[in-house]
């Protein structure tokens, strides 16, 4: 079962965060960034998901820096104005924190997010280094498109995404073409995350495979 930790980032700033690990050797370590409410439980049960399938899962708390604990229900859109409060070297600090919290474990290190923390995950491919990226649903993307990632990435978005309008999700595609990219038919945002209305069980499975399979052939 995913944990609750406290990691603490290079500049002394103290963030929660959920924390995973396979009963096995890891393949490697996945850092998972939140959506716009917040750590919710979700991010725990993802962790969880992940370790699963062997591999070593935090997900950080990165609105711990404007306000700890901080946590949005899903029909509350408050999470926009703490959105705002991020910061790309402070939130690059709290993702560096738990790579080194990873590496304990594994060298093999990749980002993943969702929604606003897929935006985030594509800044830090960019920025730091790391071995693969997992995005789902980047609700930004579109507006980093000068971004290159250093490392390898598979993208997931749906077709009748209400966030990511359809051409926008088709421009980060045509603008990326090396990257693995994945339209699912039918399915709006957050698709992957059952606590959400617009939850689709079959795309969400399909999606967490092909993530598995990217992450285990970029870890090999």
């Amino acid at each position: 079962m995913a944990e609750r930790i406290s990691v603490t980032a290079a500049d002394g700033h103290t963030f929660d965060a959920w924390h995973a690990n396979p009963t096995r050797t890891a393949k490697g370590g996945v850092i998972f960034l939140q959506a716009i409410y917040g750590l919710t439980d979700h991010l725990g049960d993802v962790c969880d998901w992940f370790a699963g399938d062997g591999f070593a899962a935090v997900a950080p708390a990165i609105y711990d820096r404007t306000e700890r604990n901080k946590v949005f229900t899903y029909d509350d859109h408050g999470g926009m104005q703490f959105r705002e409060n991020l910061k790309e070297d402070t939130v690059l600090l709290d993702i560096g924190a738990c790579a080194t919290l990873l590496r304990q474990n594994t060298d093999k290190i990749a980002i993943a997010g969702f929604c606003t923390g897929g935006t985030w995950a594509w800044i830090a491919a960019d920025r730091l280094d790391m071995d693969a990226a997992v995005i789902f649903y980047g609700s930004d993307i579109h507006d980093n498109l000068g971004r290159q990632p250093k490392c390898p990435a598979i993208l997931h978005y749906g077709d009748t995404d209400h966030v990511v309008a359809f051409e926008q999700v088709q421009k980060i595609q045509t603008t990326y073409p090396d990257n693995d990219f994945y339209v699912y038919p039918g399915a709006g945002h957050a698709f992957y995350n059952p606590e959400q209305a617009h939850h689709d069980p079959e795309a969400a499975k399909l999606a967490h495979q092909r993530s598995v399979k990217f992450l285990e052939k970029h870890f090999a």
